[in-house]
């Protein structure tokens, strides 16, 4: 069996919806004090989202072995029945009673412009799941709750289990103590190229000074590639064109099941973060977290072509 792989953090439902307008023309700027507004919506969809599910489905499409570790709702019957159809263990998701999964509502104007709403639901709870003594051969720790990035983070430490600190969209929960903290426990970091910025003037440190701590530390520039840094010195990966971009919701998380699934396997980490690329390159020409759906072969001969690599 395929190495197995802890999966920490959110599971959750995004609901899309489509203004066919612009908000700029239905709020008035004089009436932003007693606002009042009602938006008509006639496309909308529904995906499965969440940080935990997002890289768990992005790992079992390489053929690795994920293990999601989450909090849901009630509600998540047909997300938890979505994964298992896929091979993917769900022991590690705790149902929380009379709770609603995390739901995410964002409405979008043909501007591109969004309005929000977030429910954090049973993601609060997510400190509850407890996986200590827990065996796996690497783990990450996704966006989730604080608390809940937390406990994972010091369960896994104690465990001994290797694992990757994300940090995501946690971002502006952490200060500078809470990072340095969490680097301490992994063996990873992975930051976008703004995050890293935020890490650097919130820790203290450069990137340099941070990478000596851990085995590596990886930092994505989007369509630019990414930045592997190890024991100080830096290494540029080359990007990999997308066939077409679409949505980049999600090509973090596409980027983070390529670095484990080459962690598993037994690759590089330059052949790590270059998985990692073509997965996000995947991601961005569809719509929606877990709606590219490549097979292994067709990921196999991308990175065969943007690299000249062998898929594991």
């Amino acid at each position: 069996m395929a190495s197995s792989v802890l999966v920490c953090g959110s599971m959750a439902f995004d609901t899309i919806a489509v203004f066919e307008g612009r908000f700029k023309d239905h709020i008035l700027p004089d009436r932003i004090h007693s606002l009042s507004v009602s938006f008509l919506v006639p496309q909308m969809r529904k995906d499965y989202g969440g940080c935990a599910g997002n890289i768990a489905y992005g790992l079992k499409l390489l053929g690795g072995n994920p293990l999601p570790v989450a909090t849901v709702g009630e509600d998540a019957t047909d997300y938890l029945e979505r994964l298992r159809g896929m091979g993917i263990d769900t022991e590690h998701v705790r149902v929380m009673p009379g709770t609603l999964t995390a739901l995410c509502y964002i409405t979008t104007d043909l501007d591109d412009n969004q309005i929000t709403a977030f429910h954090p639901g049973a993601m609060a709870l997510s400190a509850e799941n407890d996986i200590s003594g827990v065996k796996a051969d690497w783990a990450i720790v996704a966006p989730d709750a604080k608390a809940g990035m937390f406990a994972h983070a010091e369960r896994l430490h104690a465990t001994g289990v290797p694992f990757i600190f994300d940090l995501g969209q946690a971002m502006p929960l952490f200060d500078g103590a809470d990072i340095a903290r969490m680097v301490e426990l992994a063996d990873v970091l992975t930051v976008n190229d703004y995050e890293a910025g935020v890490v650097e003037e919130r820790v203290g440190k450069s990137l340099g000074e941070i990478s000596k701590g851990v085995q590596a530390l990886v930092v994505t520039h989007g369509a630019r590639g990414a930045t592997l840094w190890q024991k100080g010195k830096d290494t540029a990966i080359a990007p990999v064109a997308a066939g077409e971009v679409v949505d980049p919701t999600g090509c973090g998380d596409a980027h983070r099941a390529g670095l484990l699934y080459g962690l598993t396997s037994g690759m590089s980490w330059v052949d790590c973060c270059r998985l990692a690329n073509v997965m996000g390159a995947l991601k961005v020409s569809a719509r929606g977290t877990q709606n590219y759906a490549p097979s292994r072969a067709e990921i196999a001969a991308q990175l065969q072509a943007a690299y000249g690599i062998a898929l594991p």
